[in-house]
């Protein structure tokens, strides 16, 4: 396992340092030019827009400690430090490191992984369907000609659109007969593959324990409310980094649909983190996206995707860093930890042992 992330960190490298040899002898890019951009940025706006980060921490905070209502109270800002130290986790090792958020609330709480496993697939769905909903409903707002290629766009936001409405609709089947539903699932797919069959039915029983948070309506109300407002908060954060760049016409009058589209250029690039490198793949990818779409000249739109990985991705590690110190915790340690300990589980489930106990990890 690790040296196969070895070899593709090696490889990524290797990728990156061609790309960037490539670049300096082909493509017309002035680091003095890159830099001026820097510093005629508005700054008091990028403190804003990651202010905007900050408050959407605390809105996820609040929202996991929701969920965990059906299974134990803790105060709604409690949790705020799992989710600054879990991230933080990512942003300096990576994907690798995604369960550590809900290891951290186990070990906070008391409470089993397992149990923390689901809420985090459920905050995810929760995520994807709210990032989702708020995307296809800005595309098709927008008004004509405040997108380049339109009826691309218009498609997507129609398929955004009609996805989240298909996933909402599969959350209540499940919510509702979540056995049945993965009993489906076993013997459909089990005709193809028994493997394949019996890991999505453990999947679904997995995703229901987790919907068991949502005890009626008003649950479900005020976790998709906690949502929408965090990834508004998000796509605000977006908008008002680019528009800092004034020296560059097309940033400084970014719209609201421009700035969905670059939410999720950016958050796309991030689903395939790897700890450091990932950082300047990310950067690549939106700066192209901003001379694409937009038209932005390859200085500003790398100064401003540089801005935009610090504001919405990295900003929050020098606060994770001190909570940890705090907290005694090592993102490292609680990285590898994490990962073990839901191996552990996947192993327990796919032996349909979903309720074995797991042993206490040392450290953190």
């Amino acid at each position: 396992m690790k040296s196969g992330k070895l070899i593709i960190s090696l490889a990524v490298l290797a990728l990156l340092v061609g790309l960037g040899t490539w670049a300096y002898y082909h493509v017309n890019f002035s680091f003095a030019n890159f830099r001026s951009q820097l510093q005629m940025a508005d700054w008091r706006m990028i403190v804003a827009g990651l202010g905007c980060i900050y408050l959407a921490y605390v809105f996820r905070s609040i929202r996991w400690a929701l969920l965990l209502r059906p299974n134990k109270h803790v105060g709604l800002f409690s949790l705020l430090g799992t989710q600054v130290i879990g991230f933080s986790s990512v942003a300096m090792v990576g994907r690798v490191a995604d369960l550590a958020r809900p290891y951290l609330v186990a070990k906070k709480t008391g409470l089993e992984l397992s149990t923390q496993i689901a809420v985090y697939i459920v905050e995810r769905l929760f995520d994807a369907g709210s990032m989702a909903l708020i995307f296809s409903s800005v595309i098709l707002l927008a008004p004509a000609g405040a997108l380049p290629h339109p009826e691309i766009f218009r498609k997507v936001g129609l398929w955004g659109l009609a996805g989240t409405f298909a996933g909402a609709l599969f959350l209540v089947l499940v919510r509702m007969s979540g056995g049945v539903v993965a009993s489906f699932f076993e013997g459909t797919i089990g005709t193809v593959s028994k493997g394949l069959g019996h890991a999505i039915g453990n999947k679904i029983r997995s995703f229901r324990t987790g919907l068991n948070t949502l005890r009626n309506a008003s649950d479900l109300a005020l976790t998709l409310g906690l949502s929408l407002g965090m990834w508004a908060l998000i796509t605000l954060a977006y908008i008002v980094t680019a528009r800092a760049f004034s020296a560059s016409p097309q940033l400084h009058s970014l719209t609201l649909a421009e700035g969905m589209v670059l939410m999720v250029v950016s958050g796309g690039a991030s689903v395939f983190q790897l700890p450091v490198l990932g950082w300047f793949t990310q950067i690549g990818v939106v700066a192209t996206a901003l001379s694409s779409f937009f038209g932005v000249a390859p200085e500003p739109a790398t100064a401003c995707a540089a801005t935009l990985l610090l504001v919405t991705f990295l900003g929050i590690v020098p606060v994770g860093l001190i909570w940890a110190q705090f907290e005694h915790v090592s993102l490292r340690t609680v990285a590898a930890e994490s990962e073990h300990a839901g191996e552990g589980i996947e192993e327990a489930i796919a032996e349909d042992r979903p309720g074995e106990e797991l042993e206490e990890p040392s450290g953190a």
